[in-house]
């Protein structure tokens, strides 16, 4: 049965869009029928990131100019982009209709899917609070920076009090090695154990890496070529993760329309 996976993080500039694409192109490339929703609205940069010039974006679709269906376009290796619409933020912000309108819409996507991966704006905002509550799992990014701390903490801490959810996955990224990656995460559940009644669980990590920068720069994702490069090889563990992550069940608007 298809899902949701929602890429999330307490704030900008960690690689969370870069994770989710390169999360999805991993999955596509095992065989699995991908799509990337771009909710990010204050940037809405995974076309960029992807390479793509998609014809048509969610600002389509919420001015009546496309169906859901119409939207996704060809990316690298398999996967399937909606691309987020621009100048949209304020609106996204205020207006719980309009997220509920694009949650719903995804429904017309669900027999063509196996994964949708969310892309979700950086914040503990309403709108990432929500987006977050209506997807079957939750990936967290986190780096080992204490403003990533705090804000990855006030995230986590929203979404299970606001909306009961209480799985989540970790993902550390721009690690210097496994070991220290672990120690990122462990150090962090030490803080959610103290405080929160949540499931944390270590999901993996990326490496700090030349490779991951110069992808972005090139805009070609580092998951457009197959290989064992040590970036692909930790894309490849994260995907395994986020398949056997177990699934919140929040009452409400799901993604796919599955619950």
């Amino acid at each position: 049965m298809a899902y949701s996976v929602a890429v999330t993080s307490g704030k900008g500039g960690v690689g969370k869009t870069s994770i989710a694409i390169n999360l999805g192109m991993t999955l596509a490339r095992e065989g699995q029928r991908v799509c990337l929703l771009d909710t990010d609205f204050g940037l809405a940069n995974a076309h960029i990131l992807l390479g793509v010039n998609p014809q048509k974006t969610i600002s389509d679709l919420l001015n009546g100019r496309a169906s859901m269906a119409e939207l996704p376009c060809n990316g690298p290796a398999g996967l399937k982009l909606v691309a987020g619409g621009s100048g949209l933020t304020d609106l996204l912000k205020i207006d719980e209709n309009i997220r509920n309108q694009i949650i719903r819409s995804t429904e017309a996507l669900r027999d063509d899917l196996d994964v949708l991966i969310v892309d979700v704006p950086a914040g503990a905002n309403d709108s990432a609070i929500d987006i977050i509550a209506a997807a079957d799992r939750v990936l967290v990014v986190l780096v080992g920076e204490p403003t990533s701390f705090t804000d990855a903490y006030t995230l986590i801490k929203a979404c299970s009090m606001e909306k009961n959810t209480h799985h989540f996955s970790v993902v550390v990224n721009m690690a210097n090695n496994s070991s220290h990656a672990k120690d990122t995460f462990d150090r962090f559940k030490n803080i959610t154990d103290r405080f929160l009644d949540i499931d944390l669980k270590f999901a993996g990590y990326l490496p700090l890496s030349g490779a991951l920068r110069d992808s972005i720069v090139k805009r070609r994702p580092i998951m457009s070529d197959s290989g064992e490069t040590p970036e692909q090889q930790s894309f490849k563990k994260l995907a395994l993760a986020v398949a056997q992550a177990p699934e919140n069940e929040t009452p409400g608007l799901r993604f796919l329309g599955l619950k």
